[in-house]
């Protein structure tokens, strides 16, 4: 307006304009881009799917570093932004980095904004509160990263039930159950997709070259995916190296080197994966995981925790379970954990670099003196007949024992029978030599009723050159005996005879009668074995002879047992009839009943034999029972065949069929070599 004077009151309307409507940004799709590597995972993929239709709008995927948590959860988040039209955010909490954990008002802040909602202050508790007003209508999907703890993620949690929120992280996040969360764990990769995902970075046709290699190298890298990655980035910058030379390379390396020999310039290291796990442990915690780590186990539980760290077990278990949630252990049954392979060799090395010597050489002189002690109330309890030689301890256990009766103390024999031989061998490598073959000793009840002849054998080899490099003879002499026996209970006749034989030149060099008649008992056993009777005879009179002089009438009573059994398979069943009632006798007598009940059943199956069938069966199911009470696998089988086999004679050819199944099924289990004559051959036993 233009006016040389103005006079009077003049009012200015501005133009009506349009209504500015603010604009909210695309919706916004921070996934992480899926490795073109990504491979196999459908078990997983379905897991997840199935917790997503059951309309959780929580869900925590987690597992050990490197395992592939947010390459899964990427890829799977990503086959589902049709979902989510309103957007896909992602956050790395950096739950293990070196710097600590992402506070969650930085995430708040960074997903308001994205969405088109800048917060206008950095006080948690109120950026949590419009977070939850402004997604409460909306479906959006939420990837938080590497998460360390529960507190981390309540709240980024999602106002409304249209979105969904999916966690990784190293530790199992319990605590989110709570908020309704579901859970799946995350495992390694089977051997077929390990093979898949090497081939992947290095090429099909170099994979096929050397098929056998590569198998080999994605064994040696346990499934975990960040180690074959790791592995196929160092071959494929290496175009010229075999897969057989790395695999070589990694196996010699059995060690911390395996982990330094899976580092790649550039990328994240399986080493640097598990330091950052490591580093958030309490101090006692990462004792125990240290402590774990040297052990001579592939699995553990509370009561070796305990007893390897000199700690109780309620700490044991409150330790153990941390190391669970953190995913540096994994639970594999009700009452036992294990490494990944990977992860033990990390454990070990941290042992190695944090603890000095003394420290490596108490907790092992721990783990061997607690399964020494407890495997030696199991043999008390279970042969309490049986001489044994007497225990000494550097670290006397005092921690309860995970057994109160025979059948239990029996289990926990077999089920620590891998625990109980690495502490054998750790025992003797240590130059530890009486508790090396101590040990062998209390695991006789083992052997003697599950027959596990592999172990049985092994344990007895070590054994022996420790008694010998104790100087100990009498120990020698216990090894060279109960080992015999193992031998030639594995048909091994002729090994079994030359140890015998070295058991009696020693016995007599020491003047020790009772080990005399043994060694002589067991050289009759191997000529009855070999077809030699008369000799087998021969050898188990002079045995009877000795430990009657000696007042040992338990070996006397072996002896005739033995002696019946020669009887029976020559068509004698009166004189061995006699043999066996005889042989019963004593042992009821000395308070033996495993023995006792053997020569009841021979017993039965000899009065079969001579016409007694009624009286012969109800003695051989008398036996059974004690068996089955016992758990002694293998002479319920040998009683059921036995059983079997005079079901047969009577023409009872359907409860002989039962028996025969019955009797195979238990032979299987322990004693191959009597399934497959069972198997193979019926009705051939005596």
């Amino acid at each position: 307006m233009q006016a040389r004077e103005v006079h009077g009151g003049i009012h200015v309307h501005p133009a009506p304009t349009a209504p500015v409507t603010p604009t909210r940004p695309a919706p916004p799709r921070q996934l992480l881009p899926v490795p073109a590597h990504f491979t196999n995972r459908e078990e997983d993929v379905a897991s997840l799917n199935g917790l997503r239709d059951t309309g959780l709008p929580l869900i925590v995927v987690s597992g050990p570093a490197g395992i592939g948590k947010t390459t899964l959860v990427s890829k799977w988040l990503r086959s589902l932004s049709a979902e989510f039209p309103d957007g896909q955010l992602y956050a790395d909490l950096r739950g293990h980095s070196a710097g600590g954990p992402v506070g969650p008002a930085e995430v708040l802040g960074q997903f308001l904004r994205a969405l088109g909602a800048g917060p206008s202050s950095t006080d948690t508790v109120e950026l949590a509160s419009l977070w939850r007003s402004f997604t409460a209508d909306l479906r959006i999907a939420v990837m938080l990263d590497n998460s360390f703890t529960a507190a981390q993620i309540r709240p980024l949690l999602l106002g409304g039930a249209g979105g969904l929120v999916v966690v990784t992280s190293r530790r199992r996040l319990t605590g989110l159950r709570m908020e309704g969360a579901g859970f799946h764990q995350l495992d390694a990769l089977g051997p077929a997709a390990g093979v898949e995902l090497l081939s992947r970075g290095i090429g099909a046709d170099r994979v096929a070259g050397e098929l056998p290699a590569v198998r080999r190298l994605v064994a040696l890298c346990a499934g975990l995916p960040l180690a074959v990655c790791l592995a196929s980035a160092r071959l494929a910058t290496r175009p010229r190296q075999s897969v057989g030379a790395l695999a070589d390379a990694l196996a010699r390396n059995a060690g911390g080197g395996r982990l330094a020999a899976l580092e790649v310039e550039g990328e994240t290291s399986v080493h640097k994966a598990l330091d950052e796990s490591y580093a958030v442990l309490g101090e006692e915690t990462a004792r125990l995981y240290r402590t774990l780590g040297l052990l001579p186990v592939r699995s553990f539980d509370a009561m070796i925790a305990a007893a390897s760290c000199g700690e109780s077990l309620d700490w044991a278990e409150r330790r153990l379970d941390e190391l669970v949630e953190a995913n540096l252990v994994e639970d594999v049954g009700p009452e036992s954990c294990r490494f990944h392979d990977l992860v033990r060799i990390h454990a070990n090395d941290r042992a190695l670099e944090d603890d000095t010597d003394a420290t490596h050489e108490e907790a092992l002189r721990r783990f061997c003196d607690w399964c020494l002690h407890t495997a030696t109330a199991a043999q008390e309890r279970l042969t309490p007949v049986q001489f044994t030689l007497p225990r000494t301890y550097r670290h006397p256990p005092t921690l309860p024992l995970p057994f109160a009766d025979d059948v239990a103390a029996l289990g926990w024999l077999d089920s620590h029978r891998t625990q109980l031989l690495g502490a054998v061998r750790s025992a003797a490598d240590n130059g530890w030599y009486d508790a090396s073959w101590m040990l062998v000793d209390a695991m006789w009840p083992l052997f003697l009723r599950l027959r596990h002849y592999t172990s049985w054998i092994e344990a007895h080899e070590i054994g022996l050159e420790a008694a010998r490099q104790a100087g100990n003879g009498a120990a020698e002499r216990q090894m060279l005996n109960s080992g015999a026996i193992g031998l030639g209970a594995a048909r091994r006749t002729e090994e079994a005879t030359a140890w015998y034989e070295a058991s009696l030149r020693a016995a007599r060099e020491a003047g020790d009668v009772r080990d005399e008649g043994q060694a002589l008992l067991g050289l009759g056993a191997c000529h009855r074995e070999a077809g030699r009777h008369a000799d087998a005879v021969s050898y188990l009179n002079r045995a009877i002879v000795v430990w009657e002089g000696c007042g040992y009438p338990r070996g006397a009573a072996l002896a005739r047992t033995t002696l019946g059994e020669i009887a029976l398979a020559a068509g004698a069943p009166d004189e061995a009839v006699d043999c066996f009632t005889r042989a019963h006798a004593a042992m009821v007598a000395v308070n033996d009943p495993h023995d006792a009940a053997r020569a009841l059943a021979f017993l039965g199956r000899a009065e079969v034999r001579a016409g007694g069938y009624a009286e012969g069966v109800a003695r051989m199911n008398e036996a059974l029972a004690v068996f089955t009470g016992s758990g002694a696998a293998f002479w319920q089988a040998r009683t059921l065949e036995m059983l079997g086999e005079s079901a047969a004679e009577h023409g009872d050819a359907g409860d002989a069929a039962d028996f025969r199944t019955r009797a195979l099924a238990l032979f299987e289990a322990t004693s191959p070599a009597d399934a497959r004559r069972l198997g193979g051959t019926p009705g051939t036993g005596p």
